[in-house]
């Protein structure tokens, strides 16, 4: 099986060959604009990620063998033009984040009202993050980049997305009422880049 490296290679002369980078990562890059922007807009981005990919393809850097980081990098960028849609999206949303926080139970009402609360804080803290800060977020936590993978997409250095994603983990935090001296352990992805170093 080729490596999207290759592939992208290959369609220099044989542009057929890109449906291949297609096939492999149009769900994903779906699945990263509909939590952003809404189903309704997802297939538009997708589509015009793969079109500015399959036009720039030429430019892609074949030492890189993973071409997921590059198609969301580009997605990002793309949905950046779409903020008015973004930001209708966020308030559907927190409308449906609502939803499935808060159960259908007379006795938990207090916890729904405290839920209903803490969801309307996160929406809001998610807002107030600078572009550059949330697209970082959402690409490690719907993107499921690692930070190596993240800083290609958006074309930063390392140290940019970590900084980043602290500065966006803290706001969080604070956001949901977690005391600052509290650590976290782990993200759920090792950063490949930090254990090479």
């Amino acid at each position: 099986m080729s490596t999207d490296n290759e592939v992208i290679e290959r369609s220099s002369a044989e542009p057929g060959a890109f449906a291949l980078l297609y096939d492999r990562h149009a769900p994903a890059i779906y699945r990263y604009a509909a939590r952003r922007i809404g189903s309704d807009g997802a297939e538009d981005i997708m589509s015009e990620t793969f079109l500015v990919a399959f036009e720039r393809r030429s430019a892609y850097d074949l030492a890189v063998v993973d071409a997921r980081p590059w198609l969301l990098g580009i997605a990002t960028r793309l949905m950046r033009k779409h903020v008015r849609v973004e930001a209708r999206a966020w308030k559907g949303m927190v409308a449906d984040l609502a939803a499935q926080i808060s159960p259908d139970v007379i006795e938990q009402a207090s916890a729904r009202v405290d839920a209903t609360r803490q969801t309307g804080r996160l929406a809001s803290a998610l807002r107030s993050l600078s572009t550059s800060d949330r697209d970082t977020l959402l690409l490690y936590a719907w993107g499921d980049l690692d930070y190596a993978g993240i800083a290609e997409a958006l074309d930063v250095p390392i140290g940019t997305v970590r900084s980043r994603l602290n500065r966006a983990r803290r706001l969080l935090r604070r956001a949901a009422g977690a005391l600052e001296t509290e650590t976290e352990t782990g993200h759920g992805r090792t950063d490949t880049a930090a254990q090479r170093a």
